[in-house]
Order: C-alpha cells, then structure tokens, then sequence
C-alpha cells in the first residue's frame, strides 16, 4: 500500500523536470495516496513560485520596506481607491450575487468556496447570546465579500443585518447593486451606529491598511459594542510597528498601497475593556507566515473579544 505513495514522492523531491511537465499515472492508486501526492506537488509547485526572484533579488509582488512615515510609502504606491479596484469587485461580486460563481475574494473568484469557519464560529456564538438573531457590522467589508461568504451558515437565525461601512464610492455601488433588508451600505460607524446598535464590529484584512491603525483601535475600543472580531490582521513577528508597501500581483489587480504589520501586544493593549474568547490563524492558506524583503517576517492572525 504505501510503495506507490513513496516511490511518487522521492520522484517528486528527485525532479529534473519543469512541474507542468510531470507525469504520474494516479489510475491503480488508492485515493489517499494519490491526494498525498497532488498535495505534495502542489507545495513544491508554490516553493518555486514563492522563490521566484525579480532583477534586484526580491520577489516581485508581496510586502517590502521599512518606511518612516505613512506619506513615504503612499510617494511610492498607487492607492487603494483606484476605480479599477472597485470596477473588478463589483463584476465579481455580481456574477456571487447571481449565482454565476461561489465565491470572491480580493475581487478573485474561486470555482470552490473557502470558509471561514472561526468566523463562522464567532458569529453564531454571538448570536447565541442574542436570542438567535445578529446585527453585524462589517468595517472596511468592501461590497460584501464575508457576508456572501458566510451567509449559508446565518440562514436559521430568526434576524440577520449586515451593515457594511466603507469608502463613498463603494457604499454608491452597494446600494446601486447589492443593498436589500439584510445588507445595507454606510460611510461610517456612527451613521451605522444610528440605524442599528451592532452585536459586533467585524474587521477582516483592514486594521493594517489604515493611516493611523492604533488611534482608530483606540477609538473602537470606546465604542461599548459587546463583541470585537478582527480576522487576517497582519502582526510583525519581531519588534515594534512596521510600515511596509505591498504591491498586487497584476492578476489580481494592479495595485499597490502602504500596510502595517503591527506589534500584537501593542495591539492587544488597546482593548483591555474586553477579553479574548478566542484567537485564530487566517483561514487563507499562506498566510500564516508573512514575507517581507523576502523574509520571513509577519503572520496574519484574528481575534475575538468579548466586553468585560
């Protein structure tokens, strides 16, 4: 039984061979074997492409610098609120909307839907404290990309609101194409705020690319909402703050902008009004270890707090 399994994998680790030239015959193997070996192909194939080096010796795309100012690194980025950003959201999120595709991320569609089951987790707790209803507001949450994501799992609670807060020109798009009794669309936390007192304050892959992260976190913590969740939130593995650039492979879009790795104490020192039910690595393969110049430097990681 493990013959096969071992003499495909010393193939794989021997390989003179380009991999898009590799040839198995998977048809005599059992199926646990042949995903063992799928899977070890698919890590040698990531190895090369995440060693890809550019002219100067760097990767080409992902996360470079140490940048003394928010206005140095945005001299040399393009900006988050390009409308080519906006313009492949929304086309991507539409073809989510109807049905077309399962699953978007980053404006990047995916034939199979990935969970995020610690956010899935977190969110049915909360609803659970609430009498089985939920009234999320999702900070920074584009024109829905977790709400459509999650929303499978949220179908038996007795009320569900989502309340997305964001850029001018993405509320303008939501409501045009995605606003219905479940999802609305505001420009800030107050106006939020206002229409519907959140159960919690969702913030995935947004804390890092504000201009002033920790005088916003300040700010949150005083917002007395009984849950905090913060999901795929980039932390420095050493040492304090560090501002970085990070530009976009072009097949994403053809972006860059400044991002944060933060210090998680220092992180962790702004919410001493709450404690942490639970803490949890990204869901996104990958990011668990963070490159900067090339270097293993960062980790995305989430958190769920609970007011004292």
């Amino acid at each position: 039984m493990r013959k096969p399994f071992r003499k495909a994998k010393k193939f794989i680790h021997d390989l003179s061979l380009p991999l898009n030239e590799v040839r198995i015959d998977f048809s005599e193997m059992p199926t646990c074997v042949v995903l063992g070996i799928r899977n070890d192909i698919s890590m040698k194939t990531n190895l090369f492409k995440r060693k890809k080096k550019s002219v100067d010796g760097l990767p080409p795309y992902g996360w470079f610098g140490r940048y003394a100012s928010w206005e140095a690194a945005v001299a040399e980025t393009s900006g988050y609120a390009q409308p080519t950003i906006l313009q492949k959201t929304k086309e991507a999120l539409c073809k989510v909307r109807d049905g077309k595709a399962v699953y978007e991320r980053d404006s990047v569609l995916f034939s199979k839907k990935e969970y995020p089951f610690s956010i899935i987790a977190s969110l049915l707790y909360i609803a659970a404290q609430q009498q089985n209803t939920l009234h999320v507001l999702d900070f920074g949450g584009s024109l829905g990309s977790t709400y459509f994501q999650v929303r499978d799992f949220l179908r038996p609670l007795k009320r569900l609101t989502w309340h997305i807060v964001e850029q001018s020109a993405y509320v303008d798009v939501g409501r045009q194409e995605f606003e219905d009794d479940q999802l609305k669309f505001f420009r800030t936390i107050e106006e939020s705020m206002a229409h519907t007192g959140p159960h919690v304050i969702l913030l995935s892959s947004v804390v890092q690319y504000l201009e002033d992260p920790h005088s916003f976190l300040s700010m949150l913590s005083t917002k007395d909402v009984p849950y905090l969740l913060f999901d795929r939130t980039a932390f420095v593995r050493e040492g304090e703050d560090r501002l970085t650039i990070q530009r976009v492979p072009p097949e994403i879009y053809d972006a860059s902008y400044p991002a944060w790795f933060l210090n998680e104490e220092a992180f962790l020192a702004h919410f001493s009004r709450y404690c942490v039910m639970a803490d949890f690595s990204s869901y996104v393969v990958g990011e668990s270890d963070l490159f900067i110049d090339g270097e293993l430097a960062g980790y995305d990681k989430g958190f769920l707090f609970e007011r004292r």
